[in-house]
């Protein structure tokens, strides 16, 4: 990660010096055109009005020595600025420079065609050749004169003097220029303090975010990122907690299928290996005897054999319904249904079982039998059924199992009950649990746990909850509140 805030930092540096020294040169340059287009805008008419005076002086000849007097004249009253005299063509016919001096003019012709856009009253400022320093444009003023009857001449006025560049130019560089790089240096440097300052606190979050990514990758499930700020590493941090605490759940319930896996492998197996050895058994019996087996023994064998493989196939029924259930293959055909009458069918198909274990089996209705509701009746049929069979095989003989239907507000409130051994309190919260078994004596060796499990998946189908009460020694009570049809 401190690799990651020195490249950072690098390009920032890099970047905010690169800035600093445009910034520098483009305000320089900003204020010297500031200064060129003030001086041009305020003396702009200087040349019209100086040439007046002028004008005078040429109109019958062209003596050298007036001119120049005229213009040293000229000069005298603008100390900062060149004079010059050019013909149509912009030849320079005679020059005054603001230093009185005599000078070498290096270039001998001025480009007339900014002094044309200038008279023309183009927008300003406008610059033009300086003869003096013919690689500088800088400002000026121009009027047009005529010299012996010539007319289109022009008396060219160079605003910043030769005299005046290099008076600026020693100013600049010995105030201006220093002054503007001090404080360019100072905004850089205070920019990037406070800049490098920023990144180091990015650096650091960064590592807590990295260093417990890290932890959590290499198994330590309980670390978390702490959240500093509302910022996006602070919703990123947020992010990555929540997805955290998604796979840890996700892991819990992984870990939970897997128990319940390894338990049904064994449920399932040992309800498997029971009847199949029972039946293997009572087959290799009778082919041991032979001839020599009764018909009471043969018949009774069978009976056995048969009623091992009715229990398989109940086992392995129960096994593909709870599996199509859980992939969400069956859904619900829905019609409209009295619970009256199918809690009086399912009963009645009840009271031979419940009479033959000496069980009571009543039942009670509701005070309006004509409330529907919306069900699968095969389906509801089912998970009824399995409350009902529940019920009876754990309850001893001379017990009671008690069903009743009753309308509570906009739902039938289904209630079974019985008055058997009871579940004990640590085991009520797993019974719905697929494959959970209380004991081998509560389940009486019939099945694997999955009766309770398919039942409570179809009521949930419905939209009903189920819950349950139990009391050890004093029986078991199953609620189930189905909505009333709406229309």
């Amino acid at each position: 990660m401190r690799r990651f805030y020195f490249k950072i930092a690098a390009t920032f540096s890099i970047i905010l010096i690169l800035f600093g020294i445009v910034v520098a040169f483009v305000t320089m340059q900003a204020s010297s055109n500031v200064v060129q287009e003030a001086i041009q805008t305020t003396n702009k008419d200087l040349a019209a009005i100086l040439a007046e005076d002028f004008q005078p002086i040429l109109r019958d000849s062209f003596d050298q020595q007036q001119i120049e007097e005229k213009l040293t004249e000229l000069s005298g009253k603008n100390p900062q600025f060149d004079f010059y005299l050019l013909d149509q063509n912009g030849v320079i016919k005679s020059v005054i420079p603001a230093s009185k001096e005599k000078v070498s003019v290096s270039k001998s012709v001025v480009d007339t065609r900014p002094l044309d856009d200038f008279i023309n009253g183009k927008p300003l400022p406008i610059l033009s050749t300086d003869p003096l320093n013919p690689d500088k444009k800088k400002p000026f003023s121009v009027a047009t004169v005529s010299i012996m009857g010539s007319h289109g001449c022009y008396l060219y006025v160079v605003l910043e003097g030769d005299q005046f560049s290099r008076a600026t130019a020693m100013i600049s560089d010995s105030y201006i220029t220093r002054s503007a790089l001090i404080f360019i240096g100072m905004v850089l440097f205070i920019g990037l303090a406070i800049g490098l300052f920023l990144f180091s606190n990015l650096s650091k979050r960064l590592e807590k975010i990295k260093n417990t990514v890290t932890k959590f990758e290499r198994g330590q499930l309980s670390e978390r990122i702490e959240v500093e700020g509302n910022d996006e590493l602070a919703e990123l941090s947020t992010g990555f907690n929540r997805m955290a605490d998604t796979m840890v759940d996700n892991l819990k319930e992984i870990q939970k299928s897997d128990k319940m896996r390894r338990e049904l492998i064994a449920n399932v197996s040992h309800d498997l290996r029971s009847p199949l050895a029972s039946i293997q058994g009572y087959l290799e019996t009778i082919e041991m005897k032979g001839d020599s087996i009764t018909k009471e023994d043969l018949h009774s064998y069978f009976k056995t054999v048969l009623g091992n493989t009715q229990k398989l196939n109940r086992l392995i029924d129960d096994l593909f319904e709870l599996t199509k259930l859980d992939t969400e293959h069956i859904r619900p055909n829905l019609e409209n249904v009295s619970m009256a009458e199918l809690v009086q069918d399912l009963v009645q198909q009840f009271k031979p079982i419940a009479d033959k274990k000496g069980v009571a089996l009543e039942a009670q209705f509701p005070e309006n039998p004509n409330a529907l509701i919306e069900a699968d009746i095969s389906m509801l049929s089912r998970a009824i059924t399995n409350l009902i069979d529940n019920a009876i095989s754990h309850t001893p003989s001379g017990g009671k199992v008690f069903v009743s239907s009753v309308q509570n507000g906009e739902d039938i409130v289904l209630e079974i009950a019985d008055t058997g051994s009871g579940i004990p309190e640590e085991d009520l919260p797993h019974i719905f649990d697929r494959f959970y078994q209380v004991d081998k004596s509560r389940t009486n060796n019939n099945g694997a746990g999955l009766g309770l499990a398919i039942a409570q998946k179809i009521f949930n189908l419905h939209g009903a909850e189920v819950s349950v009460t139990s009391r050890t020694n004093a029986g078991t009570t199953f609620r189930v509140n189905l909505p009333i049809c709406s229309n």
